[in-house]
């Protein structure tokens, strides 16, 4: 790391407060971030500086975003944000995309033709493809009631 400074292998966890675990190149990248604008190097980063350590990890946080960020970590007049605090930060958020990444994948093996949704037609395929029958849809309407989706629901102990 450029700064020399504490990184994942000096100790420290990959794992956040929440249970978010990084790589070891994804911790390198938090560190590397703050140590660009931890320019005292006393371990704070002025909360100025916060939008742009955020976009050099790959976010665009909005003002508003921003705004609430400061208001959870600073405590004081320092107006700094710490590297603990820092880490801690994009920890959650780097782990949140993936996870986002994810489920977006997952969404897209259902929605196989494109539309943004997900029918009951996609569902369908779906289950077929995987060895399960799909009869919610009693009255074939091509939708699903809330009382086929409760008889779902107890059929399936979800409920």
């Amino acid at each position: 790391m450029a700064t020399g400074g504490p990184g994942p292998s000096k100790g420290r966890s990959n794992v956040s407060a929440k249970g978010a675990e990084l790589s070891d190149d994804q911790m390198n990248s938090i560190y590397e971030a703050f140590a660009v604008f931890d320019v005292e190097k006393n371990g704070i980063i002025a909360t100025q500086n916060l939008k742009m350590a955020m976009r050099a990890l790959g976010f665009e946080p909005r003002r508003e975003e921003i705004k609430k960020i400061i208001s959870e970590c600073v405590k004081d007049e320092s107006d700094s944000i710490t590297l603990e605090q820092f880490v801690s930060l994009m920890t959650e958020k780097i782990a949140d995309k993936g996870a986002k990444e994810e489920i977006f994948k997952a969404f897209c093996l259902f929605d196989d033709d494109n539309t943004g949704k997900i029918t009951f037609k996609n569902l369908k395929r779906v289950a077929e493809e995987l060895g399960e029958t799909l009869k919610a849809d009693q009255d074939n309407d091509g939708e699903i009631s809330q009382d086929e989706f409760l008889r779902i629901m107890k059929k399936t102990c979800l409920y």
